[in-house]
């Protein structure tokens, strides 16, 4: 049977970067547009990245210059349409002769400041330490560059949120169970977050599951014999409370040839990242391991003068990247140097088009969004200038911004006032209401948790547990105590009752 009409003109399987980015911009050129998503929004690999927007510095030393270009164009155009989110990012690569000498650290960051054109971050230069420095004495020289931070799970979210002020539908909790053509749609039964499920029809479908983008065609019988296969490469992180003074960054080469980054963290701590372990198993749920503990523990103890220990870490998280296969499944060169580039594949086979994507970075998402909608639509794209939710910031500037809210709302606590922007930028307005005291803000429930803010994520930024909150909105599972979490668990049922009728 063929139908002519359908519910969608696009159907988006999958809630993260891409998935979310692909919906926004499909939604802004016009397409009415469903993301489904079977867990929560960045609930796999795209809330578990090192939290950089970066030109990829180390991908010059595999002659990746397209995809450094790309990305360093990237990275500029996100700084601008989400300054609340991404920050640049003093880097300090202390040179170390015997693994790269420094006419070759020269050549790539020369490379690095002049690949992709324009760019506002400063310039790369060579640096001296002083004795007195967090860096072992031996250290006496080294390299400094810039790139940016994100906050990687808000930039899914935003991405969203703005999706949906464009037209868009996303549900979460909606596990994709069956997808089949039929004529010119494909029809897509929708597992519903208490079971039920229902039906949904498209003229086109987007595949954006990340590390199941192979399994997912494969179990709906859509794969070809040139269907590229993803590995699988795991990559975890550990954090622990702040090692060093200063807002500067650290790339620390490590004898391997890896790169392991040190990065000031959510104000009190230090992000240590990443390794790259073959995953053989589920992509959900990854754990480090402890080799993966003592690997990055020895890549600070080879370069600063405090020592760590696997006691030291608070947290610690792990995402399966998606890489595409270089090679025969398996024989591919090592994780590292594995591209991180991306493939769209287009698949009209079955009649209606199917678009799979595989590999990509959170850096170019836009970009990867961008392309993926030209193969869906004439339209003209408009992403690369468009601000994300709250990124309207005067000026693209983060301080400027911040002493605006200051003087505006006075009476918020400093640390309070400063996470709201941070997060939220010019939409922490739609927070605050027309509070004039913290007492207008509703229950309290410690640690500078307030109802308006809990309000507010669940009714437009689709979170529904305690970990969506505190883990993916925000970061505050790493400050606020066992008592308060079991407050803003405990106040939830409610206010999603409230809202969601169920």
């Amino acid at each position: 049977m063929t139908a002519n009409r359908t519910d969608y003109d696009l159907i988006v399987i999958g809630g993260g970067i891409n998935g979310a980015g692909i919906t926004r911009d499909a939604a802004g050129r016009g397409l009415s547009t469903l993301m489904v998503e079977s867990g929560d929004l960045a609930g796999a690999t795209s809330s578990a990245s090192t939290k950089l927007i970066h030109g990829g510095l180390r991908y010059l030393e595999y002659y990746d210059f397209k995809l450094v270009a790309e990305s360093l164009r990237e990275r500029e155009r996100l700084l601008r349409v989400a300054p609340h989110i991404i920050w640049p990012t003093k880097f300090i690569l202390p040179h170390e002769p015997h693994l790269r000498p420094a006419w070759m650290i020269r050549a790539g960051l020369f490379l690095y400041d002049h690949l992709g054109g324009r760019r506002s971050l400063k310039r790369s230069r060579a640096i001296h330490f002083t004795a007195d420095g967090p860096l072992k004495t031996h250290f006496e020289r080294g390299f400094s560059y810039a790139d940016c931070c994100v906050d990687d799970a808000r930039l899914v979210v935003l991405s969203a949120l703005d999706a949906v002020e464009r037209g868009a539908q996303v549900m979460t909790r909606t596990r994709c169970a069956a997808l089949r053509p039929d004529g010119d749609i494909w029809r897509v039964t929708l597992t519903l977050p208490h079971g039920a499920t229902i039906e949904k029809t498209a003229r086109m479908v987007v595949n954006a599951t990340g590390p199941w983008a192979r399994k997912f065609l494969d179990e709906n019988g859509l794969a070809h014999d040139d269907t590229p296969h993803v590995r699988l490469v795991r990559g975890s992180h550990i954090v622990i409370p702040r090692l060093y003074e200063g807002s500067q960054a650290y790339m620390l080469q490590q004898s391997d040839r890896r790169i392991v980054f040190a990065i000031p963290y959510e104000g009190r701590f230090t992000l240590i990242g990443t390794t790259d372990a073959e995953h053989h198993e589920d992509p959900a749920g990854p754990q480090i391991s402890e080799d993966e503990k003592s690997y990055l523990c020895a890549a600070i103890n080879n370069y600063f003068k405090r020592q760590i220990t696997l006691s030291d870490i608070v947290w610690s998280y792990s995402g399966v990247r998606p890489l595409l296969e270089d090679g025969p499944p398996g024989k591919a060169v090592t994780a590292s140097a594995a591209t991180r580039d991306y493939r769209l594949i287009a698949d009209r086979t079955y009649g209606p088009m199917l678009l799979s994507v595989f590999g990509g970075k959170i850096t170019t998402f836009r970009h990867l969004a961008e392309d993926a909608v030209n193969q869906l639509t004439h339209d003209k794209p408009w992403t690369g200038r468009v601000p994300l939710p709250g990124g309207d910031l005067p000026h693209h500037d983060f301080d400027f911004y911040a002493r605006g809210v200051a003087a505006e709302w006075p009476w918020l606590p400093d640390d309070l006032r400063l996470r709201l922007a941070r997060s939220y930028g010019t939409r922490m307005g739609d927070i605050l209401g027309p509070a004039r005291a913290i007492t207008d803000l509703g229950a309290y429930y410690g640690d500078n948790w307030y109802e308006a803010e809990l309000r507010y994520l669940v009714e437009y930024e689709w979170a529904r547990t305690a970990d969506d909150v505190l883990w993916r909105r925000s970061k505050q599972g790493l400050h606020i105590t066992p008592e308060t979490a079991a407050a803003i668990a405990a106040a939830l049922p409610a206010i999603i009752k409230e809202h969601t009728g169920q």
